[in-house]
């Protein structure tokens, strides 16, 4: 009886303890209306690598703190990562605006925040925050580069090695532009990397290959300045902090040359990473937000720029030297109709930032312009959303097949031709198909898994139903390519070059189609990287690299040349311009 009496006591004790706790919890909650003083909940949204978790601390109603626990966006958005979250601390709301460039990005934050405010039951009450407008000064400096691309940062950090003061703006909200979208790789020949694995290659072989590719119309004495300093580029790059000792093979190439980031990892993500480093190891001043609206000059001769700040105020940056690295104009539909009238309507896989500004911005000094109506599609890029498929995923194995579940072309030959073919299959796109094995390859692929783009099955049989195409036929012509790749021999469309037997389960799949994706044409330069005018003469202390210039590609980029292009010529303007200033 005694121990019942215990035992009795003990239960009722517990529930006075729990009943009290129970009476504290809804004290605090009932402080606030049903709302917690403090709590701390993790919201996500959906970028453009897949989920984005963020853990939102709040406080009496009011968002304290933001800390990303996952995030799987590219390394270029943590400058708007950084600025939106702080936007939405600083004023207590979602109502922030976009980032150009980075929209996917900016719409996983706002997500993943207004998710933790719908799980933390709060309320928010928006704050009026005022902002100090950006001062807007002349300055002086050696050299100003227009554009932090690929280029553009090639320059900076070359020039700023070589002893001149730079400064650098950029009219996104970040850096990089196109280079942050570059996936493939970096071509050189002759490097150190081939001879080891047995690839016999050489700057001659590497000039045929692009000349070829770019149907004879490439500017020799700039291609043969590309295919010479492309080996020394690695090495270069290498110096900085870059890993490029992987080797494959992208289209209208005859060896593997392709230079690839550590474990596949896209050579645009992989280089910025680098250059960012160096940015800040070299302090150089770089300003975002910060619009490139004139080219100033005394006669024909380029002395600095005219800027507009993110609050449009507008400044001088004097200068020595210019150099525009500010890219093409795929992204700029009025421009790219102009110049290609059939191209009307086309997607791009170009970034927002990619407008062709400084082709307006060099009238006045009568530049003169080459190969402008040469403009690249890129054949693998998924329609609607425009997200480009790394050309190596194709050299790495896949293959592409028709709604008739056929092959109709050779895999690897150069994107104009592919992308011809590609339009001229029923529905104007096409299955890019691959294994297992091929997406251990190439780590870009992840991405795209990340981002729901690919279909995926346990068997050809189950692919082929997923992508309502034959199925019997989809099984047939898998199994006849592993007959070739297994005979050394493609009886059908001659690809010299078949990586695997696409055997390894699962199977994978996603629907593409041609995209606006390089713009061949631009500013004329020499092999200095002058910019020349329509008289044929230099403009004094003006330079130019990157897909901003014309001539080095011709009527077709081979992929794997854009990144040569970028560094090779943009360490080429850097070298020059802060060689040029010495003593100015």
């Amino acid at each position: 009886m005694n121990k019942i009496k215990k035992s009795l006591a003990v239960i009722l004790t517990l529930i006075l303890v729990f009943s009290l706790a129970a009476c504290q919890s809804k004290d605090t909650n009932d402080k606030t209306g049903k709302e917690p003083i403090n709590s701390v909940v993790v919201g996500e949204g959906r970028g453009k690598g897949g989920p984005v978790k963020l853990e939102v601390t709040f406080e009496n109603s009011e968002i304290k703190g933001i800390k990303v626990v996952e995030n799987k966006e590219s390394d270029y958005t943590k400058p708007v990562i950084a600025d939106l979250t702080k936007q939405i601390i600083d004023t207590n709301s979602t109502d922030v605006d976009i980032v150009s460039g980075a929209t996917l990005t900016s719409h996983a934050i706002i997500n993943a925040v207004k998710d933790a405010i719908k799980k933390a039951g709060v309320t928010l009450t928006a704050k009026d925050v005022t902002k100090e407008a950006e001062k807007a000064e002349d300055i002086s400096t050696d050299i100003v580069i227009i554009g932090a691309g690929g280029a553009g940062l090639s320059a900076a950090i070359e020039a700023t090695n070589q002893g001149a003061k730079v400064v650098v703006v950029e009219k996104n909200a970040f850096m990089g532009g196109n280079t942050n979208y570059a996936t493939g790789g970096m071509n050189a020949a002759g490097t150190k990397y081939q001879e080891t694995k047995g690839i016999q290659d050489s700057p001659e072989l590497y000039f045929k290959d692009t000349m070829k590719g770019g149907h004879d119309k490439n500017d020799p004495a700039l291609l043969k300045v590309l295919t010479e300093k492309s080996a020394e580029t690695i090495y270069w790059l290498e110096e900085l902090g870059a890993k490029l000792s992987e080797i494959g093979r992208s289209g209208g190439q005859s060896v593997d040359r392709i230079h690839k980031g550590p474990e596949g990892m896209p050579i645009g993500t992989h280089l910025m990473d680098v250059f960012a480093d160096q940015i800040e190891k070299l302090n150089i001043d770089v300003r975002l937000n910060t619009k490139a609206v004139e080219i100033l000059a005394e006669g024909n001769k380029a002395t600095g720029i005219k800027v507009e700040n993110k609050d449009g105020n507008a400044y001088n940056i004097n200068a020595k030297a210019v150099i525009l690295a500010s890219g093409g104009f795929g992204a700029n539909p009025e421009l790219v109709t102009k110049y290609k009238p059939e191209l009307e309507g086309f997607g791009t896989t170009n970034q927002p930032g990619a407008t062709g500004d400084a082709l307006a911005m060099v009238e006045k000094l009568d530049v003169a312009l080459t190969d402008i109506k040469e403009i690249q599609t890129h054949p693998t890029v998924v329609p609607k959303i425009n997200e480009m498929i790394t050309e190596g995923v194709r050299g790495d194995g896949a293959i592409l097949v028709n709604r008739d579940s056929k092959r109709f072309i050779n895999e690897l030959e150069t994107r104009d031709v592919v992308s011809k073919a590609i339009l001229s299959q029923e529905g104007n796109t096409a299955f890019l198909l691959f294994d297992q094995q091929v997406v251990e390859e190439a780590s870009a692929i992840q991405k795209y898994k990340d981002a729901g783009l690919l279909t995926e099955a346990a068997s050809l049989k189950e692919l082929g139903e997923k992508l309502k195409i034959d199925a019997e036929a989809l099984e047939k012509t898998v199994n006849t390519y592993n007959e070739y790749y297994r005979n050394k021999e493609d009886k059908e469309f001659g690809r010299r070059l078949m990586n695997v037997e696409l055997t390894k389960t699962p199977f994978y799949a996603v629907e593409i189609a041609p995209a606006i994706h390089h713009t061949m044409g631009g500013v004329r330069i020499n092999t200095n990287t002058e910019v020349i005018n329509n008289s044929g003469n230099v403009v004094e202390g003006l330079y130019a690299a990157g897909e901003v210039t014309g001539g080095v590609h011709g009527g077709n980029r081979i992929g794997g040349n854009a990144v040569s292009d970028i560094t090779v010529f943009g360490r080429i303007a850097g070298k020059n311009a802060a060689e040029a200033v010495k003593g100015k």
